[in-house]
């Protein structure tokens, strides 16, 4: 049995792998698929073996998993067009007979509904007809996503986080790292098979605190600031993002209001054995990179 991670190159999929190695997983027992052989040049230099496919090219997973292997399929960034993409992934394991299929999805899973949501709920549903052993890892956003601490050095040259978001609403973020705990713990231990899991932060937010975390530890005043959702929308594709895309975030903000993003079931912290990393942990690290 091994271990196959689709996306691995990306920033999720590193963090999974680096806690697998951390665990005492064998290298030579992990898969790393990945579009780019010189992206994964640094994983292959520690024992990890490599497998080129593209998401877009169905036949490049032929041979990618095999009978009793455990796969994650780390989702798509390819907003639009995830649904064949990840169809060619599920595809490859229904036919090899994979022991688990763990899909990293979003949080509220099919009662999601914000348009976001939608190819995941799809990608869910593909994966049940299978009839393969599967672990549903439905996230919230991450901490460190552009959105939010990722965001950082532009929130702090302008001294205000600007969306339509209600100063009352509230959001369950946790760090990249702690959602690359909870896959490696899925991946690793037994009891998850034929799971969903409703993964957040143990703490919901208000843009305000988050501003006001930002305040104290950069020393620079920052405020929330609300603008109606047409001038959120406005001010994106002003900035060059496409209209479709700009409606999709523009729409997220209206689940947050919608206290779609709020919720604190538990499951992350329990699956990883620690509170989950709060935001000022967070915006901490990124004030520290900012710095280097």
């Amino acid at each position: 049995m091994s271990i196959a991670i689709t996306g691995a190159t990306g920033q999720l999929g590193r963090l999974v792998i680096a806690d697998l190695l951390a665990t005492g997983v064998p290298a030579d027992q992990i898969t790393a698929v990945a579009r780019s052989a010189e992206k994964a040049a640094d994983l292959v230099a520690r024992g990890v073996r490599l497998h080129v496919a593209d998401y877009d090219r169905p036949e490049t997973f032929a041979g990618a998993f095999q009978p009793g292997d455990r796969v994650l399929l780390i989702s798509a960034s390819d907003v639009g067009r995830r649904t064949a993409q990840h169809a060619a992934v599920i595809d490859a394991a229904a036919a090899a007979g994979v022991a688990q299929l763990a899909y990293v999805g979003v949080f509220g899973g099919p009662k999601a509904d914000f348009l976001l949501a939608g190819e995941h709920r799809t990608t869910e549903e593909l994966i049940l007809a299978t009839g393969l052993p599967y672990t549903f890892l439905r996230n919230n956003w991450y901490s460190d996503a552009p959105m939010f601490t990722g965001d950082l050095a532009s929130i702090l040259a302008r001294g205000a986080i600007v969306n339509s978001v209600h100063g009352e609403s509230r959001i369950a973020t946790a760090s990249r790292g702690d959602y690359a705990a909870a896959a490696a713990a899925v991946l690793t231990s037994d009891g998850h098979l034929n799971a969903a899991y409703e993964l957040s932060g143990d703490h919901a937010w208000t843009f305000g605190e988050f501003a006001e975390v930002i305040t104290r530890l950069s020393g620079t005043k920052v405020v929330h600031s609300y603008v109606p959702p047409q001038e959120q929308k406005a001010m994106m594709t002003g900035a060059g993002l496409p209209d479709a895309l700009a409606e999709i975030f523009v729409d997220v903000d209206e689940a947050i209001n919608r206290g779609a993003l709020a919720g604190t079931p538990g499951d992350l912290s329990r699956l990883i054995g620690r509170p989950t990393t709060p935001m000022a942990e967070t915006v901490a690290a990124a004030l520290a990179e900012l710095a280097s």
